[in-house]
């Protein structure tokens, strides 16, 4: 009878154990800080990630015409903040060609 309480409760810790999140942290698509500055010729669309409960920071994703390419923007840089500042601008507007795109 001892053996069998064991192994369940071997099992049951198994399970809880197994369970547990590997990083606490999160998962975030940027591993750096990003660049500060891409040609604004060469950008497709940018979309803006949020701090959320799998990544605390805000990220910045470029998307590079033609090739596809995804680049990190750094989300302090002057670039980074006119940009995201014109896009909202353009947004407000009725005419608007936006290439900012909000995702969480």
């Amino acid at each position: 009878m001892r053996s069998a309480a064991f192994i369940l409760l071997a099992c049951l810790l198994f399970v809880d154990v197994k369970g547990m999140s590997q990083s606490p942290k999160g998962r975030c698509y940027c591993m750096d800080a990003g660049v500060k500055f891409i040609l604004p010729k060469l950008i497709e669309k940018i979309e803006v990630y949020y701090p959320s409960s799998s990544c605390e920071n805000m990220e910045l994703v470029a998307t590079l015409k033609g090739s596809g390419e995804l680049k990190c923007l750094n989300p302090n840089s002057r670039f980074a903040r006119n940009f995201i500042k014109n896009a909202q601008r353009q947004k407000r507007s009725p005419a608007n060609g936006s290439l900012l795109r909000s995702s969480s």
